[in-house]
């Protein structure tokens, strides 16, 4: 019988097995009083529901005015009393029906052993109340229970609570209503009886891979080593520097290194790419063979060390070896969640989130109880590797990431394990602070040749579709939007991609430590890729006759003047350049404005960098134009024509391509190779 197998077999029997009691999930709060991500912990207003768009698609919720914010009363940071507590003032309610204290009991429900939770809570205050909620799929909250204070001292009180009716989704919380002198939370913890043998927890070694962000990583590094209770679960660190500005060199890293001890292992090494990186650290993990996990983490994200233990209680007690992730909130506006799962849309062969979900969601506006679709649960086919925890079985079974350098390793990874039995939760109440993936524009840049090879690679693997679905096309109509946006580098990158990918998958490993800069020289010989951050640094704008009609080609023009742009450009790609284009750009662009049908109607155009830092001065190149649109053309039709011997070619060689053995030679054969 497989492990997987037996597994099962064990939850259909625990009746029969001696139990435990273990704790799931704790309350914890925010000791830096940060009032960004207060609310994310505790929230002192009272629930307004929206509107109820379940079921809806995301093109009709958008026709629906956006709530207004419920977050009348915002929570007070100096009521945080210890890692743990509370205060709660006179004749005040609080609720923990927030992000990271609620229980996400639909859940627990649908993927792990447990069927009954109990809460504790310990409360010092008299004449106050302790009121426990569950919520509906459709957020339709349900009052359960409660207890009240009969003394001045420290009162313990439990609920028991099941999990039987959550199989679309639901959370429970608590509320604390103070008496009259207040109410002060101790502690407070949902826990569960299990078996015997799934009340030790597993441990995990943890694998950061960074690059040239020494001071961010350091901070990462004394976050996870000061965390008692994630001390209790971590074997390692390892932690993969394949950059030149190294995080030993820091001034903030001694202060990490005594944190985390001998438990923290520093690999150098080329530079890989992420997926390098993490290769290093999966393969470390299985040599060392102590760990039941892996944990993939970015090195630049601020990190809240509970969820580590969050994910490792819930991957000991899923039925089945489970991949567990975390959610990602942006770094830069803390309480906003930038995504609420990942799936991949199989057709399209795109990364996505699902139908239900709102993206970039605040909950400083507004929280779990006033946001219907945070109720239903979510089940996704990867999570992204800036918090991600992989069982060491499971790396085992499948292998380690496929060598991509960076774009599709993480996703390509979740459909792998989807495909061998194995499921990825996106675990609510375990997350991460990073930069947004919203805030980038890694679609243009050097990046561009990664997005468009590694998403062909992950299509041939695992695309169900005959040829891959709407994958060529699309992957032709974006090659021709370049051209006529003027981003020919990034035009050329994609055409190289698509290169590589026809040459088949045996230089994927050779490739990761040179080709990064020869995507980088290709990349330079165009004026679109050539940015500076001097305002001064282009020419006035200067065209030999004005604009027809003194129309603005800038503004937007409906959908009958986004056709008429998109011909007229079309027709102007053959049409020899105005006068003074050369010499002088004709407009200047937000990077907002710089769509594809606007810039095409211009010879010569500065359009700002996303980040907002730089800018870069694009030239209408005809004969560029010619070249790269017949060759996108010829490589598109071969790709069309040569996809099942590719698919066949890929597929039979995954198996090889990330295995330990050769992601060993990859590291110790010279190439990309390192000491620790």
């Amino acid at each position: 019988m497989s492990e997987t197998a037996q597994i099962d077999a064990q939850s259909d029997t625990q009746q029969d097995v001696p139990t435990h009691r273990r704790v799931l999930q704790r309350v914890v709060l925010p000791t830096s009083r940060d009032t960004d991500v207060l609310p994310l912990y505790v929230d002192p207003d009272r629930p307004q529901l929206d509107t109820n768009t379940i079921g809806m698609t995301a093109k009709q919720r958008g026709r629906i005015p956006p709530a207004m914010p419920n977050a009348e009363i915002q929570p007070d940071p100096h009521a945080v009393t210890g890692r743990r507590s509370y205060r709660v003032e006179a004749n005040d309610r609080v609720s923990f029906g927030t992000y990271f204290n609620a229980f996400p009991a639909s859940y627990w429900r649908r993927w792990t052993l447990v069927d009954t939770v109990r809460l504790e809570v310990t409360v010092t205050g008299a004449g106050s109340r302790v009121t426990v909620y569950r919520s509906m799929p459709d957020g339709r909250a349900q009052r359960v229970e409660d207890q009240q204070t009969t003394g001045e001292g420290a009162q313990s009180f439990t609920f028991d609570l099941s999990l039987a009716t959550f199989a679309d989704g639901g959370w429970y919380w608590f509320d604390l209503i103070a008496g009259d002198h207040g109410v002060h939370l101790d502690e407070a913890a949902w826990t569960a009886e299990v078996p015997a043998d799934r009340v030790e927890p597993g441990t995990v070694t943890i694998g950061i891979t960074t690059m040239n962000r020494p001071e961010f990583c350091a901070d990462l590094l004394r976050q996870i080593g000061e965390d008692d209770d994630v001390r209790q679960v971590l074997d390692e660190v390892v932690l993969a520097e394949q950059g030149s500005d190294k995080v030993a060199d820091h001034a903030a890293y001694p202060a990490a290194a005594e944190a985390l001890g001998d438990r923290l292992r520093i690999i150098e090494q080329g530079n890989l790419g992420g997926s390098g990186g993490y290769a290093r650290a999966q393969l470390e993990t299985l040599e060392a063979g102590r760990s039941t996990y892996m944990m993939c983490m970015d090195d630049d994200v601020v990190c809240e060390p509970e969820s580590i233990v969050r994910a490792v209680t819930f991957g000991d007690l899923c039925r089945r070896p489970t991949i567990v992730g975390g959610h990602m909130f942006s770094l830069y506006a803390k309480s906003r969640l930038h995504s609420f799962g990942e799936i991949v849309q199989r057709y399209r062969f795109w990364w996505q989130s699902p139908q239900s979900v709102n993206t970039d969601w605040d909950f400083g506006e507004r929280n779990l109880r006033s946001s219907r679709w945070l109720h239903r649960r979510v089940d996704v086919d990867f999570n992204g590797w800036f918090m991600c925890l992989i069982p060491t079985h499971v790396l085992r079974e499948i292998g380690l990431s496929l060598p991509l350098f960076i774009k599709w390793d993480d996703s390509e990874y979740g459909l792998r394990a989807q495909q061998a039995g194995y499921p990825t939760v996106t675990l609510p109440g375990a997350a991460v602070w990073h930069v947004p993936w919203t805030d980038k524009n890694d679609a243009v840049d050097w990046q561009s040749y990664f997005h468009q090879r590694n998403r062909f690679v992950a299509a041939l693997i695992h695309s169900p579709y005959e040829r891959g679905g709407r994958m060529v096309l699309e992957s032709f109509n974006h090659q021709v939007k370049h051209l006529f946006a003027l981003e020919y580098s990034t035009a050329e990158l994609r055409h190289k991609a698509l290169e590589d990918l026809l040459a088949g998958p045996d230089r994927l490993h050779e490739d990761l430590g040179t080709k990064l800069p020869e995507l980088r020289a290709m990349r330079a010989a165009y004026a679109d890729a050539r940015t500076s951050p001097d305002p001064e640094a282009f020419p006035e704008e200067r065209r030999a006759k004005p604009p027809k009609r003194g129309q603005d080609p800038t503004q937007a023009k409906g959908r009958v003047g986004f056709y008429l742009s998109a011909l007229t450009s079309a027709v102007r790609q053959t049409r020899p350049k105005r006068p003074l284009s050369d010499s002088y750009p004709e407009a200047r662009l937000a990077a907002m404005d710089a769509r594809w049908w606007i810039v095409s109607q211009f010879d010569s155009v500065v359009v700002s960098m996303p980040d907002g830092g730089s800018a870069a001065w694009r030239h209408r190149d005809p004969e560029e134009f010619r070249d790269l649109l017949r060759r996108t053309v010829d490589i598109h039709q071969q790709l069309h024509r040569e996809w099942p011997r590719l698919a066949a070619l890929y597929r039979d060689q995954l198996g090889e391509i990330t295995s330990p053995e050769r992601w060993s030679t990859t590291f110790h054969g010279g190439q990309g190779g390192g000491a620790d």
